[in-house]
């Protein structure tokens, strides 16, 4: 009776601990020695490190990752081991990636804010967990904190989401200062001595504080502004309407397939047409892509190479004629792939919006971000591709 007692306890223990998956990349997985050594000899630290940072409560769910612009299914299946010692630029860094899954409305927080609100909610947090701990390291020159959030806003009446990449690159020195700040005027000292990157570009956290220390808010942030759910779409998605709608740009349209057809290889049993997708408005350009025989293998590395090596180059040249602004909302790239030597072949769609393709041909996104921003399908079926471990898999 008691060794029953003492076995449902223990079953009840350990259905009650939360599942924890390793957040610290293993030593003999880093390539450079000397980052090696350090992962080494700090293994005990990150792992406390991790621990605080997977427990501390954000006000959305945030994972560590290796990569960003993951969706939250991906995420909770992916490699999460991201906490390592890199070399960045020529320096020594801690390098910390993660996902957050905050989506903020772009009609009511602008950049500025978004990254205010993120900063505070999870890198200072990711920060005092690493610095605290990490800062003495003489061989370590800083802290880089990479994390991702979403921003929604309205095109044409529908709402679209994307990614926002933040990182932030704290000098060691400079890192115990802002952990340690006790007020408003002493960490935004500090963080003027850091670096800010939102897609790319130098940012500055704050730069409506300059002269207004002492609005900055330091204590524990208040939780986010809740996102309203997305309205319906104004415009008429029937199948009369949107044929009604493309003769607009019959013109346009003409001259892709005419000047892009020895790029694209359009297809004329499907010309293009306007199809409705997701409450959205698409222009659906149909068109083949040959691989070579070597290039066979899963379905996933067949829809990545189709893009990275047709369909990526198409994007630039086909924005360039189209009006700035059109009354449709993105465009559907239809392949028909085929294998050399093969009789059968595997359609791959890639619904994008106009939106984020503008923001690719400008390289504010990388093509990983941008079909991450969208819809893929292959055969039929919507699925998550990560063109560089599908293009590794040749099974």
């Amino acid at each position: 009776m008691h060794k029953s007692k003492y076995f449902l306890a223990i079953a009840i223990l350990f259905v009650s601990v939360p599942r924890c998956l390793p957040q610290v990349l293993a030593p003999p997985e880093i390539q450079d020695p000397a980052m090696r050594a350090l992962q080494q000899q700090h293994l005990p630290e990150l792992k406390a490190a991790a621990v605080d940072i997977t427990s501390h409560q954000y006000p959305y769910k945030f994972y560590l990752s290796r990569a960003l612009d993951l969706t939250e299914q991906q995420e909770q299946q992916t490699d999460q081991r991201s906490i390592r010692f890199s070399n960045f630029q020529g320096r020594t860094v801690l390098q910390v990636t993660g996902n957050y899954f905050a989506a903020y409305s772009d009609r009511t927080m602008n950049r500025n804010e978004r990254v205010e609100k993120t900063y505070l909610d999870v890198m200072l947090p990711i920060l005092q967990a690493t610095a605290s701990r990490l800062g003495t390291e003489p061989q370590l020159n800083a802290f880089a904190i990479e994390v991702s959030h979403h921003v929604r806003k309205q095109v044409l009446g529908v709402t679209m989401e994307h990614p926002e990449n933040m990182a932030l690159i704290v000098p060691r020195d400079v890192a115990g200062k802002l952990v340690a700040a006790n007020n408003a005027t002493e960490q935004l000292a500090a963080l003027r001595q850091s670096s800010l990157y939102v897609d790319g570009s130098a940012v500055s956290l704050w730069p409506q504080a300059e002269n207004q220390p002492a609005t900055i808010a330091v204590s524990t942030p208040a939780a986010p502004v809740p996102v309203p759910p997305a309205p319906a779409p104004q415009r008429d998605l029937s199948p009369a309407a949107l044929e009604q709608r493309l003769t607009q740009y019959q013109g346009a349209v003409d001259r892709i397939v005419h000047e892009l057809d020895s790029q694209a290889h359009f297809v004329s049993y499907a010309p293009p047409a306007l199809i409705a997708f997701h409450k959205a408005s698409y222009l659906q350009l149909s068109f083949s892509t040959d691989l070579a025989a070597s290039d066979a293998g899963s379905q996933y590395r067949v829809a990545a190479l189709a893009f990275d090596r047709h369909v990526s180059h198409l994007i630039r040249p086909l924005l360039a004629l189209l009006p700035q602004d059109p009354e449709f909302d993105g465009i559907v790239f239809s392949s028909t792939v085929k294998i050399a030597g093969k009789d059968s072949a595997q359609s791959v769609e890639f619904f994008l919006s106009l939106a984020d393709l503008r923001r690719y041909e400008q390289y504010d996104l990388t093509g990983q971000q941008l079909i991450g921003t969208g819809f893929v399908l292959i055969n039929g079926e919507r699925v998550d591709l990560e063109l560089q471990r599908a293009e590794a898999d040749i099974h």
